[in-house]
């Protein structure tokens, strides 16, 4: 069925939005810049622009619109699987003028498809809005291992947070029934449905993040020496890459924020570690990483009405809106119902669990979204990064990398048991 014209509306704008934002991310670089392969664990940028157009033509224009591809000779170079990161910096790709073009004439496409049949029940264009919106978040990462000085947006001052906290405060749930992923109704990913019930025994989890305050003291403490803190996998990774702190984190306690050095600031969640780094920390506390169901209970259970209620996506650190974390506990309005702090925004926060489908899970609408990466080899990731738009960020929402990947704005909440 045909959406009105209202829902056409929102589509609409959402095209617009994401698009105006990703070329704002590119504006301020050179072609040199947008063209160079600035890390073999990332893709060249124009290999982003234009894979972003070769998804919307497949997708909107293509499958949707049961049109021809524009460049049907471009779909392996565009596609992620066919072209893995590590071979895009030495395949030839289009320059940052032909990627942009790209964009532009499959924008006329889908504009014509919308004219011509409307958006169906808006699945695919929310979809594809979505997608835009993620790909932006792996090229701020990008942008980030870079370390561009052309790239160095305006950023307001941050607000300021209650001071104090650590990452090590500590919040009571209590054993229960949790629902666990998305409702039946409105856009979910495949691996967030079916929505089911757990049953999860009472449980501590952090009231904010780790501070960067907190994990200095780790470092400083000899964290990254203690080898009994670390798998004999992690301990393998560490000693192969020299590594001695967070992503980064220079030695005289400044830290990277696009575009320039700053002195890294006690109170803010510490980001850029990996999972090997959240598990081996999380042993140094006494404590260890959540579930993603418990850190999913945490989020959306709200002890006093016994309900799920997710937290506000609107008091949050989300959309670029700093370019950067912020202070720990600065949105108190945001908070979960069980009262733990930035669960949405600042860092994606590391789960001890293994990237699976739920029960009943079927794949939608293509099994490489998610199936292809279930099993050991993923962890879970939760809530989120300040790079993250709202539109995609949600309490249900799975993300999943690798242990040893940090170019992720990722950080740590802790747990312990009851």
């Amino acid at each position: 069925m045909t959406l009105g014209v209202a829902e056409t509306d929102v589509v609409l704008e959402g095209l617009a939005d994401t698009r105006e934002r990703t070329l704002d991310l590119t504006a301020p670089l050179s072609d040199a810049e947008v063209e160079a392969q600035h890390s073999p664990l990332m893709s060249p940028l124009a290999w982003d622009l234009a894979h972003i157009a070769a998804y919307e033509d497949l997708w909107l224009v293509h499958r949707y619109g049961d049109r021809p591809l524009l460049h049907e000779d471009l779909a392996a170079t565009y596609d992620a699987f066919e072209t893995p990161r590590s071979a895009r910096g030495d395949i030839e790709l289009l320059d940052r003028q032909g990627a942009l073009e790209y964009l532009d004439e499959v924008r006329a496409r889908t504009l014509e498809v919308i004219a011509q049949r409307g958006i169906g029940d808006g699945t695919l264009f929310e979809l594809v809005i979505r997608h835009e919106h993620q790909h932006r978040e792996t090229m701020l990462q990008t942008l980030q291992l870079a370390r561009l000085e052309s790239f160095a947006p305006a950023v307001p001052p941050d607000p300021r947070g209650p001071g104090g906290l650590t990452g090590l405060e500590p919040i009571e749930i209590p054993a229960g029934a949790a629902a666990i992923g998305a409702a039946a109704e409105g856009f979910a990913y495949d691996n967030e449905r079916p929505r089911h019930m757990v049953s999860l025994p009472a449980f501590r989890i952090g009231r904010a993040p780790v501070t960067n305050a907190t994990w200095r003291h780790f470092v400083e403490g000899g964290g990254y020496e203690r080898r009994t803190l670390w798998s004999d996998e992690a301990w393998s990774w560490k000693e192969q890459y020299d590594i001695t702190h967070p992503l980064h984190w220079s030695d005289d306690g400044h830290e990277w924020r696009m575009g320039q050095w700053v002195p890294l600031d006690p109170d803010k969640p510490v980001v850029h570690v990996s999972w090997f780094e959240a598990d081996a920390f999380a042993r140094a506390q006494g404590a260890r990483l959540p579930t993603e169901f418990e850190w999913e209970r945490a989020a959306t259970w709200d002890q006093r009405t016994q309900s799920v209620r997710a937290p506000s996506a609107q008091h949050a650190n989300l959309d670029q809106r700093a370019f950067g974390t912020q202070p720990v506990g600065a949105y108190p309005e945001g908070a979960s119902p069980s009262g733990a702090l930035g669960m949405l925004g600042d860092v994606w926060e590391w789960t001890s669990s293994d990237f699976h489908g739920y029960p009943g899970f079927r794949p939608h609408p293509y099994r490489e979204y998610s199936e292809v990466f279930f099993g050991p080899d993923y962890k879970v990731l939760r809530g989120g990064s300040w790079a993250t738009v709202r539109r995609v960020a949600s309490a249900t929402f799975r993300n999943w990398d690798l242990p040893q990947r940090r170019q992720i704005f990722s950080g740590v909440r802790l747990a312990w048991d009851a």
